[in-house]
């Protein structure tokens, strides 16, 4: 394969990745049920967390599936073209998701689509996300903060690798998870962030 046809692949495989990423799952998944714009709800987000604010819990696990999916989905499916199609495909549905351009580039905070890039490039740094995830909420009950700790550690796990562009995709994440999180950062800080079962 030439490296024009190669490069040509990648740049399809990021777009589809996006355009997948894009798709904001919580929003459609509300206005569906009749929950109205979930993003006039609570923090107006469009994840699964917002969604579960509705109180409506099936509705929040279908939008946390979902957000996984379209980072998974596109994944494997670039996958058969070689690991670095896959790996910035995976990139290219974070930033869909992050900053879809149905919804003017305000998207969601990443967390469930950073999980299901990763059990599409490599399910053991999904396992170690999740799995570092739950034993920080066990310690804090904070799930924002647990979210942080899980995604400024992976990156520290993906190095051992060695696979420079696997290492990059990942540190991309884990730094726009951080950003997007600026406002729960605050809030830590302060001692402001809610914890698990306080929020009505």
């Amino acid at each position: 394969m030439s490296m024009d046809l190669t490069s040509n692949i990648s740049i399809f495989g990021f777009l589809l990745g996006y355009l997948a990423g894009a798709i904001p799952f919580g929003l459609l998944l509300t206005k569906a049920f009749g929950f109205g714009d979930i993003r006039d709800t609570g923090s107006g987000n469009i994840g699964a967390t917002n969604v579960l604010r509705t109180g409506n819990k099936g509705l929040a696990a279908a939008t946390l599936l979902a957000d996984m999916a379209k980072g998974t989905i596109p994944v494997l499916f670039a996958s058969r073209y070689g690991p670095e199609t896959a790996m910035l495909t995976g990139l290219g549905a974070f930033l869909g998701h992050l900053f879809p351009v149905w919804l003017k580039f305000k998207g969601g905070k990443g967390v469930a689509t950073y999980i299901g890039v990763l059990i599409g490039l490599y399910w053991p740094f999904a396992l170690f996300f999740c799995g570092l995830w739950l034993m920080a909420t066990l310690m804090f009950k904070i799930s924002s903060l647990s979210a942080l700790i899980a995604a400024a550690s992976l990156p520290l796990i993906a190095a051992t690798t060695g696979q420079k562009t696997l290492v990059f995709v990942i540190m991309v994440m884990s730094l726009l998870v951080f950003i997007k999180h600026k406002d729960n950062i605050k809030r830590l800080m302060r001692g402001e962030e809610a914890k698990i079962g306080s929020e009505g």
